[in-house]
């Protein structure tokens, strides 16, 4: 429902005709150009333009500024900094995890399950799914980039850039569903791979998983970097890493991935709120020494004025027809497509939630994450240009311009030090999420998929469909075989297992002696795992200090970090999708198709990155061209897919349907037996009146409803970000007085929206969530009473 509402507003703010108190009549000498600015035949003079006729009058080519002394310094202290970050964001985010540890202690009675640490329950609500992957989007890039693309490409590079993120994160849902239903019980990636194709395809899923985090990482500490020297003085390289460690690990040792959740929304919420303060402090409450800058008027006089890239439309700014910004678009498409899908950090926030929320969560997600880089940064850089053309030259070199600069110059200048705290405030939040998110992937894959699967397994060589507990192979089909079977019974309703869980609650996980028989011992088993899950985290944040240090002195830049090494990762996209949705994928089509992609990959980078001037010569600039990366993606896509489906179908076993039931019950067995899945999804199991066994067609029958939702949120989605939205951008060329207004001011109107939804949804149906369980808890308590009451008057009815 918060999805259709927020498109509706959004088509409807950027659609209709507005008209904001000002027509270009009234407005026909309110415009003051300063010939000064323009020409230098005509020093001086000060003289009024229609708007309706600015751009055929006043274009000019704003000079480069020299590489002198920096109009970009820090003005936030290193102690003031901090405090903030330590103290302030740090010691909040803590405080934040105890309580979340607590609620999951004495309300969901769940602190004891590794699983928890990792899935967050698994019936994470589906505001808080969807403010958490808007949360962990929002990268660095999205405020200080997304200006320079704006600066060098028109308003049309921030659209087409935000464009292609979305697309991605359309996809991302229904590829999802598959793994809900294919692997209910799955907590990354890998293990299904390792289900259905043993150690080979397992060891290589591991490795793209643990790259893709690497790449994140990478760019996420370059990125911290890069915004605290701009912001804060007399910072080094061990402060810088220090404390960005301590922000993405601080909470995940006490709270896990919940946690996470948690400061997601808080996260998210500062952001929103940040970019709603900056934009009514410029645009609607301005100071009177900045409204000569800030003003419609101004702000549509600086974009028409100012000489665009030869490839836009009339060479203005003011126009979505821009060749450079489309071919990002699609190269972003590619680029986010494979940070998304590869990355574990995602799927862990899609498992946690159940697939209805994280579906519609992820949909959500979209319409919420694709307001903040056209809103921020179209504002800044036409606040920017604004300034630039009074002084006849940019304020900013290229290369200060290239690292984006634009963002904090300008709310420097507007705002003073207040400006420089927000956007230190909005750049650490992104980097905390996104941040914490890796630090809990990588930490997945090292204890579900090196730890238990290879260093120290429960039971050793066991089938993909045997039982974990008692090494016998598990019955599949409804109809009884003949045959030794596994007879264990569930943890669900199991006596002796709620007598061991009070129990331990009571004298503690060390002196706790277990004593079912059936799961006593691999409650002892995942008691060793909590332990050194715990010892994992600390050891990967450790990790990320000298790991930053280490890429620092290599000198690698954030653009090639977070662009070119993406290249990588790409060609395992189609591998990846085969396996999770394709019963005839086998391992030796997605090993052979991931290989051969990557050589066709990094060959077609090289091919295309020697071509530019300098060549390979000037590598990191020349690989990271948007033909390079276009290239490498589509040679890695293409070469993996065909090589993968035609290994694949040369080499499968699957003949029937039973054979592929059979394929997709290898999966469905990966589950954890003291907290199985059906747990999670006993509510949608009941009303599907779902058996003993569980089989790909019961979970796509549970859950069809589900599906539908993906298929037709995603397509009406994608007819309007990928048809109707760019339709309306294109149909003009240079922008009218009017039209820049309407794009402007919408944009700002549905960035108020989205803070809202933001500030208010998400703690309003935790909360009420939290308030259900407490209702159950004291419904199972007054029904246990009763049962003991009645014990005692030997059968008699118990009323309480």
């Amino acid at each position: 429902m918060h999805t259709w509402i927020l498109a509706i507003v959004f088509l409807v703010t950027i659609c209709a005709p507005l008209n904001y108190g000002s027509t270009t009549e009234e407005i026909t000498t309110a415009t003051t150009i300063r010939t000064d600015d323009i020409s230098e035949a005509t020093s001086g003079t000060t003289f009024f333009l229609p708007v309706s006729t600015v751009q055929h009058t006043c274009r000019t080519k704003l000079k480069p500024r020299e590489e002198v002394e920096t109009n970009t310094k820090p003005s936030i202290t290193k102690s003031n900094a901090a405090l903030l970050l330590l103290l302030g964001f740090g010691g909040f985010s803590i405080l934040v995890a105890a309580a979340y540890k607590s609620l999951r202690k004495y309300v969901y009675h769940d602190e004891h399950n590794l699983d928890t640490v990792f899935d967050a329950g698994g019936r994470v609500s589906l505001s808080l799914t969807a403010v958490t992957v808007t949360s962990q989007l929002l990268w660095p890039a999205d405020f200080l980039q997304s200006s320079t693309l704006s600066s060098r490409s028109g308003f049309g590079g921030t659209l087409w850039f935000s464009v292609g993120v979305i697309v991605d994160l359309l996809l991302f849902p229904v590829l999802s569903i598959f793994l809900k239903t294919r692997a209910p019980g799955a907590k990354t990636f890998p293990q299904i791979a390792y289900a259905r194709f043993g150690n080979a395809g397992h060891v290589m899923f591991c490795i793209l998983a643990m790259i893709s985090s690497l790449i994140v990482c990478t760019s996420m500490l370059l990125a911290g970097k890069s915004a605290l020297e701009v912001l804060t003085k007399d910072v080094n390289n061990e402060f810088i890493y220090l404390v960005l460690a301590f922000l993405f690990g601080s909470y995940c040792m006490i709270g896990g991935l919940g946690t996470t959740f948690y400061i997601s929304y808080f996260n998210t919420a500062l952001t929103f709120l940040s970019v709603t303060v900056f934009v009514l402090y410029t645009s609607y409450f301005p100071s009177e020494e900045s409204k000569e800058y800030s003003s419609m008027e101004a702000l549509y006089t600086a974009a028409i004025c100012v000489e665009g890239p030869e490839t836009n439309y009339e060479q203005s700014h003011a126009t979505f027809r821009t060749e450079s910004g489309l071919i990002y678009g699609v190269v972003l498409l590619f680029m986010a497509t494979s940070t998304s899908f590869t990355d574990q950090a995602n799927w862990q926030s899609r498992i946690a939630a159940k697939p209805s929320q994280g579906v519609l969560g992820y949909f959500m997600a979209a319409y919420l994450w694709f307001v903040i880089a056209p809103c921020l940064s179209v504002t800044a850089t036409t606040i920017y240009f604004a300034m630039s053309l009074k002084n006849g030259t940019h304020l900013l070199s290229d290369n200060e311009i290239d690292n984006g600069y634009i963002t904090p110059f300008v709310m420097n200048l507007l705002l003073g030090e207040t400006g420089n705290y927000l956007l230190l405030t909005m750049l650490m939040m992104a980097l905390m999420s996104t941040g914490s998110g890796e630090v809990m992937a990588i930490s997945s894959i090292v204890v579900y998929d090196i730890y238990k699967t290879y260093i120290n397994p429960f039971r050793k060589h066991l089938s993909p469909t045997s039982c974990v507990l008692c090494g016998k192979q598990k019955q599949l089909s409804e109809s009884k075989m003949g045959g030794d079977f596994c007879t264990c019974s569930s943890s669900i309703g199991c006596k002796s297992c709620d007598v061991d869980i009070t129990t331990r609650a009571r004298v503690g996980v060390e002196r706790i002696v277990y004593t079912c028989s059936v799961h006593g011992e691999y409650r002892r088993y995942e008691d060793g795992l909590m332990r050194y899950k715990s010892w994992c985290i600390i050891l990967v944040v450790i990790l990320l200090i000298p790991y930053g240090l280490i890429i620092s002195e290599t000198d690698v830049y954030v653009n090639w970090a977070t662009l070119q090494l993406q290249v990588l990762t790409c060609p395992f996209l189609m591998p990846l999708f085969l396996t999770i949705t394709w019963s005839k994928a086998t391992s030796k089509g997605v090993i052979s198709g991931g290989i051969l992609g990557l050589s066709a990959s990094i060959s077609g980078m090289l091919i295309m990155g020697s071509t530019y001037e300098g060549g390979l010569s000037n590598f990191y600039v020349n690989t990271a061209q948007d033909y390079s990366l276009l290239t490498a993606m589509l040679a890695g896509l293409v070469v993996s897919g065909v090589v993968s489906v035609i290994v694949s179908l040369c080499t499968h076993t699957i003949r029937s349907e039973a054979d592929a039931i059979l394929e997709w019950a290898k999966t469905i067995n990966i589950d954890n037996p003291i907290h199985p899945f059906r747990l999670i999804y006993e509510e949608d199991f009941a009303k599907a009146e779902v058996g003993d066994i569980i089989t790909a067609k019961v979970m796509d029958k549970v859950f069809r409803k589900t599906k539908l939702y993906a298929g037709v949120l995603g397509s009406i989605s994608l007819v309007i970000f990928v048809v109707i939205l760019p339709a309306i951008a294109l149909s003009s060329g240079v922008l009218s007085f009017d039209e820049f207004t309407a794009w402007i001011k919408g944009l700002q109107i549905y960035c108020f929206i989205c803070t809202f939804v933001v500030v208010v949804l998400p703690p309003f149906e935790e909360g009420y969530q939290i308030w259900l369980q407490y209702q159950k808890n004291k419904r199972n308590e007054t029904s246990s009473v009763c049962s003991t009451k009645q014990q005692d008057l030997n059968g008699e009815s118990c009323k309480l």
